[in-house]
């Protein structure tokens, strides 16, 4: 498959998914994915726990992502043993890191935030992959094109994850009545209006039936287009324009997407988010100068990322991380559910 017909059809996948989210996912059906029974309660009823499509879409989100880095760092020649290795070390640290900052930020044991979490894995990422290569029972991953090909996957992932949001009802924009008249007039037919008691724009604003600014959904399609882009100049051997890219238009964009939210941010005019964001694009920046390997002279061949797909131990790798992200994020502790189960008599 040629550069061009892989980056096209990357792009169409990502806009079908997006234009579907957009449309069906504030309703108030597409919270909710199931209810499992967990204690019979003295009516009769039964309690139970809500999954949701939030946790659903999350995990899909982190698979496409780990799909990308694979990809990415297939086509440099990185076995798919190192890539895993990096891969399942940088998600012990950023996953427990999302809830971890939130609570420290937003003082909330029971929510998530990406930014934090991204925060975390920039700051870690080259010392994990230094880590990594000093493994001996590991094929070392060629530093900088590693760190692009993270920053490429973490566009995806976390554009895909705006879909996410979107059916929680959380991380939601400002009323159109609260913005300027020029903001008005253009998301006038472009907004969001959510529904349902339980998503959160509705629990936590009171929001429900009001139209909002679709800060989600720029997010989405904005990091989705960086992510191509990434990946095109990956695949041409352009890692240092790659990582720049990703990381400073992703965080670029949340320092100023921030203040098209209404969503609690934790204290003060500036959310420690946004300071994050700030900190961590100086920070990329020095990476991509002054990093030894940022000249890395390998050609990559997309023949050779496809080929990892075909190793039968990557889609056990790919379902047993999904499972796991599904379980971790889509158990919803601030919803609850009560059911009661009957015989159609009349069907016997």
């Amino acid at each position: 498959m040629s550069n061009a017909l892989f980056l096209s059809a990357l792009l169409l996948a990502c806009l079908a998914l997006l234009f579907w989210g957009f449309r069906v996912l504030p309703g108030e059906r597409w919270q909710m994915l199931a209810t499992l029974p967990l204690r019979r309660l003295t009516d009769g009823r039964w309690q139970g726990i809500n999954l949701t499509w939030y946790g659903l879409l999350t995990a899909n989100a982190y698979l496409a992502a780990v799909a990308v880095l694979v990809l990415l760092l297939g086509t440099v020649g990185v076995p798919l043993a190192s890539i895993l290795a990096a891969t399942a070390a940088l998600l012990l640290a950023c996953v427990p890191a999302s809830r971890l900052v939130a609570r420290l930020v937003e003082g909330k044991a029971h929510t998530f935030t990406v930014g934090g979490a991204v925060f975390v894995g920039l700051l870690i990422a080259p010392w994990l992959l230094a880590g990594v290569n000093r493994l001996p029972w590991l094929s070392p991953l060629p530093v900088f094109p590693a760190l692009a090909a993270i920053a490429v996957a973490y566009a995806f992932g976390e554009g895909l994850g705006r879909l996410a949001c979107i059916s929680f009802g959380c991380c939601y924009g400002k009323p159109l009545a609260q913005c300027g008249g020029r903001a008005q007039k253009l998301f006038r037919r472009r907004h969001f209006v959510f529904f349902g008691a339980t998503k959160k724009i509705a629990y936590a604003d009171g929001l429900e039936g009001v139209g909002v600014v679709p800060v989600q959904g720029l997010t989405a399609v904005l990091y989705c287009l960086v992510g191509v882009a990434g990946t095109a100049l990956f695949l041409n051997g352009a890692f240092n324009a790659a990582f720049v890219l990703a990381t400073c238009v992703t965080q670029g964009w949340r320092v100023y997407s921030e203040t098209l939210r209404a969503d609690y941010r934790g204290v003060g005019r500036i959310s420690a988010y946004q300071l994050m964001a700030l900190a961590a694009l100086p920070y990329a920046l020095a990476i991509a100068l002054f990093h030894p390997a940022a000249g890395s002279a390998v050609v990559p061949e997309l023949h050779r990322g496809f080929a990892l797909f075909g190793q039968p131990f990557l889609p056990i790798f790919l379902q047993g991380l999904w499972l796991v992200l599904f379980i971790h994020t889509g158990r919803s502790s601030v919803t609850g559910a009560t059911l009661s189960f009957h015989v159609h008599h009349d069907r016997i």
